[in-house]
């Protein structure tokens, strides 16, 4: 593997770490040719356990023998680009995580059809923009039980840098990709949803009738306004989490753990 020791900002091939924005690498004219960022040694060893191919790596000079020398092994024929801490900071604009960066192949998302044929339960995540909401709902869905993620095209990139550090890689965990009518796609597949939301016909998140269905899409609304009204009136089910003190509504990343530990499969309730 090609270890390249960089003096300058402007060193060729280092652009995907610096100067090209989120919407860049996502390169939306040309999905094939995406990149996305994963950074920290654990990160960007989960990636590629799952599969993510390397494009070139970024490394803090004493990382090359250190936390990162498995990485640089694995790199295989692409370049490894290291400098100074210093150096590094100014390249990026932000001090590295662990001293090193990933750039990797964005993989093409799969089918709806191929991401829910053996689910039971997913969740679909509804306009949700900020990144470290998303990583922690990816987080959370890995760790509890969730088959699949489903997001709609106004949600964030899981992608996104800060969002695959903040979900410590479970993004490339879990099964997931884009749903545009969630609704009426999910429907068609046999789920019954769930719309998160306080309502007057909201049900107690422990409620036995949905412990009960065999297949069902929890959906979690914005940071603010939470899920549209119209979302809400279509769904099977509207659920609320039980909550003390006066207290009206948890964070959605919050409230995405505990509905996803309440409504995980468990050999016991078959």
């Amino acid at each position: 593997m090609p270890v390249i020791e960089i003096t300058s900002l402007n060193h060729p091939g280092v652009d995907v770490f610096s100067t090209l924005t989120e919407a860049q690498l996502r390169n939306r004219l040309d999905p094939q040719r995406g990149i996305f960022i994963a950074e920290s040694p654990k990160v960007i060893r989960v990636a590629l356990d799952a599969g993510y191919r390397p494009v070139s790596m970024l490394c803090e000079r004493k990382h090359i023998t250190g936390d990162a020398a498995d990485l640089v092994q694995r790199m295989g024929d692409c370049p490894v680009y290291t400098g100074e801490r210093d150096l590094l900071t100014q390249l990026t604009g932000y001090t590295l995580t662990r001293g090193v960066l990933c750039a990797m192949r964005r993989p093409e998302p799969p089918a709806l059809t191929d991401v829910c044929r053996s689910a039971r339960r997913v969740v679909v995540i509804h306009g949700v923009v900020d990144t470290t909401n998303i990583g922690a709902i990816f987080r959370s869905a890995a760790a509890l039980g969730m088959d699949a993620v489903l997001l709609t095209p106004d949600s964030c990139d899981p992608l996104n840098r800060r969002a695959v550090r903040v979900s410590m890689g479970s993004v490339f965990l879990v099964p997931w990709t884009w749903i545009e009518q969630p609704q009426e796609q999910l429907q068609a597949l046999d789920f019954r949803t769930v719309a998160m939301a306080l309502t007057d016909r909201s049900v107690s998140l422990d409620n036995p009738k949905l412990k009960a269905e065999p297949r069902l899409a929890l959906m979690m609304g914005t940071e603010g306004d939470g899920l549209p009204l119209s979302v809400i009136d279509a769904a099977d089910y509207v659920v609320r989490i039980p909550m003390a003190h006066g207290v009206d509504s948890l964070n959605v990343a919050a409230a995405s753990a505990v509905a996803f530990w309440e409504l995980k499969e468990r050999p016991d309730r078959h």
